[in-house]
């Protein structure tokens, strides 16, 4: 008896073998033989299409289980993924008064409107899907992999999205941004009108607007020595940014010559100080810290490096976003790779400030008045 049940499972396991060895000859000789079109004109067979999109949602689902979604109500996170998606993602998924590209409506499959058509994800999912991309649509991972923060900050905005109508959009998407009106020969001869999409001022203001986000960068007087430094880092990938890296890739050294000028040229912009009142005592903090430093620690003074007369190669931090200062100092601390020489002296000396010290020397800079000095 056990010998004849051994030899029927032989027999079952045999023919098993051999069908799936029919099947995967089968299945080489229909592809072998171009039968199916990969034609993106055509959609997919139903059967298929089934199968990839279960597949893929399954497989988003089982990635991102684990992620933990910081909160995303903060309006600078808001701010900051509104100009990345005007700029990344408009082209493809379109937005409140901006229109999807019929180049993308071609795409198979066809990118979703997000303000209409979002899947109801989870925010571990989405943020899965913007980090890493999808395999075999148009939908592509994050430029730079070790930015999380940036992929947090898309994701806040897309939840943000459905609510929006076209004046709201535009007023989060372009930051204030106003574009003249173009005569008819310059929308002719010239690309200015799609300036909306690269512009600068979007982000990093201009000479009226300070950023609209307090995570980015306020690049007024910089260094230009300095700015040209940080766009030929963001250019080649050594400094890392998913929103960055494709704007300074774009930027010709003629572009780059001309935007570093413009905003080392630019007097800081004035705006209120809103800081809460028991921030009095971080800001003593942080001004000891930044002109001592910190010798039980080995911290140097961040005066010598970053204050109004330090080498062009430096930024000056004096009147500098908080955000953006306590986020850079947060990503060096938690194992941000350095690519260039300035974040290579910056990730070890974060790495020895307590959470305290990151909050106060941000709160510090923050505070001070930036020199009305024109940066050369």
């Amino acid at each position: 008896m056990r010998l004849g049940l051994t030899v029927r499972t032989k027999r079952i396991i045999r023919l098993a073998l051999c069908a799936f060895a029919g099947i995967i000859v089968l299945a080489f000789l229909f592809i072998w033989s171009g039968a199916y079109s990969v034609a993106a004109s055509r959609g997919h067979w139903t059967v298929m299409e089934w199968f990839l999109t279960f597949a893929m949602r399954n497989s988003v689902k089982t990635h991102a289980y684990g992620i933990e979604a910081p909160p995303l109500d903060n309006a600078d996170l808001v701010t900051l993924g509104a100009g990345h998606f005007h700029s990344g993602c408009a082209f493809c998924h379109g937005a409140p008064g901006v229109a999807i590209s019929p180049i993308a409506r071609a795409m198979l499959p066809p990118p979703p409107d997000l303000a209409t058509q979002m899947r109801p994800w989870r925010d571990r999912e989405l943020f899965w899907i913007v980090k890493n991309g999808i395999k075999y649509t148009g939908m592509p991972a994050w430029a730079a992999q070790q930015r999380d923060d940036e992929v947090w900050g898309l994701i806040a905005f897309l939840r943000r999205l459905p609510a929006l109508d076209a004046d709201a959009y535009r007023a989060l998407a372009l930051g204030g941004l106003e574009i003249p009106p173009q005569t008819g020969r310059e929308v002719a001869t010239s690309e200015a009108a799609s300036a909306t999409v690269g512009a600068c001022a979007r982000c990093h203001g201009d000479e009226r607007n300070a950023p609209q986000s307090g995570l980015v960068p306020s690049l007024h007087g910089q260094p230009a020595e300095f700015l040209d430094a940080a766009l030929e880092a963001y250019a080649r990938g050594r400094r890392a940014s998913g929103i960055m890296q494709p704007i300074a890739i774009d930027l010709r050294p003629d572009d780059r010559y001309q935007v570093t000028r413009y905003y080392a040229g630019l007097l800081p912009p004035s705006r209120p100080l809103d800081l809460l009142p028991a921030a009095s005592a971080a800001i003593a903090r942080g001004r000891m810290l930044a002109e001592q430093g910190d010798a039980g620690a080995k911290v140097p003074a961040c005066s010598g490096c970053h204050g109004a007369n330090a080498l062009s190669a430096y930024p000056r931090l004096a009147g500098q976003n908080a955000p953006y200062m306590a986020n850079r100092l947060r990503l060096w601390k938690g194992g941000l790779a350095p690519g260039t020489e300035g974040e290579a002296i910056m990730a070890p000396l974060a790495r020895m400030l307590t959470e305290q010290q990151i909050a106060d020397v941000s709160a510090y800079y923050a505070s001070v008045v930036a020199s009305a000095t024109r940066a050369r």
